[in-house]
């Protein structure tokens, strides 16, 4: 992408224009920003995600990436994902057919709480099925995630210092505590995941609650099955996890739950800094809001 955060509404249209000739733009509105990408979306039924990155090389790598492992994953999620109409590595972008829906993070509150139980539950099945994929065959799309859990916590000590004027004076001890713990042990497995399960790539119908679509695969990888649980516990709470976890049918979870309490816990430091930093309060606000479960007093 051009060395600035935003793209100019011509050069969405253009990239449309490209790749969709007979498309006529009528519309170009900013959906949505994440750490690794910007979407847009144009005259509501199309989005197109420009790459972050800015080395044009390894930007083109991303995104033609993406596309395959797109196609992959279309034949064994048991939830819609993005299906690429067109790829432009060129631009530094690519669009899909807009899925229904709103991400569960731009739920109230209230009615986020009241869609979590389902919601989890579906996610906990879809995880099931992204696990049981051959780790060999994905392996052609994904690179593998193997992050130590002491490095983990470094970063999360970095993210704590950079917000520690956000958290409630009385969560600091909690929040110290965990910090200066010994990390769980990895027991070394790896999985094909979403890799990035937050609930602002879980997409609901707005009446009912149910779960439209799983988007943004930019972070997928081969990497610990607990992450993702532990971004779902970080969003959704411990009951959440429980039914999840329930859905997803491995027996004793016991060594997984604690992992997914440790990344839990370290991702909402890391999304409270990028929140904070980027001025985006619905990532203040779900990272603030998770503080009495997974750092209480």
């Amino acid at each position: 992408m051009p060395g600035h955060l935003l793209v100019a509404a011509q050069e969405v249209t253009d990239a449309v224009r490209a790749g969709m000739r007979s498309f006529q733009v009528r519309s170009v509105v900013l959906l949505g920003e994440g750490a690794d990408n910007l979407a847009y979306e144009v005259n509501g039924e199309l989005v197109v995600r420009f790459s972050k990155e800015s080395d044009p090389t390894r930007r083109a790598e991303l995104i033609n990436a993406e596309a395959k492992l797109l196609a992959a994953v279309a034949g064994i999620s048991p939830l819609p994902v993005p299906r690429p109409l067109f790829t432009d590595p060129g631009r530094g972008c690519w669009a899909y057919a807009k899925l229904p829906g709103v991400p569960l993070l731009a739920l109230p509150l209230p009615q986020r709480s009241a869609c979590a139980p389902a919601a989890a539950a579906a996610l906990g099945r879809f995880l099931a099925a992204l696990h049981a994929a051959p780790v060999g065959q994905m392996a052609q799309f994904v690179d593998r995630d193997e992050v130590p859990m002491a490095e983990w916590r470094e970063e999360a000590a970095m993210n704590y210092a950079a917000v520690i004027s956000a958290i409630p004076a009385h969560r600091r001890e909690a929040v110290e505590a965990f910090l200066t713990a010994a990390p769980p042990d990895s027991d070394g497995a790896l999985v094909f995941s979403h890799n990035d399960l937050g609930i602002e790539h879980v997409l609901v119908a707005t009446a009912t609650g149910a779960i439209t679509g799983v988007i943004d695969w930019s972070d997928a990888a081969l990497t610990d099955p607990a992450y993702d649980f532990g971004l779902l516990y970080r969003d959704l709470g411990p009951a959440a996890l429980a039914t999840a976890l329930t859905a997803y049918g491995a027996g004793d979870t016991g060594a997984l739950r604690k992992r997914a309490a440790f990344y839990a816990r370290c991702s909402l430091l890391e999304d409270l800094a990028f929140g904070s930093q980027a001025g985006l309060s619905a990532y203040t606000g779900k990272s603030l809001a998770a503080l009495p479960w997974l750092f209480p007093e």
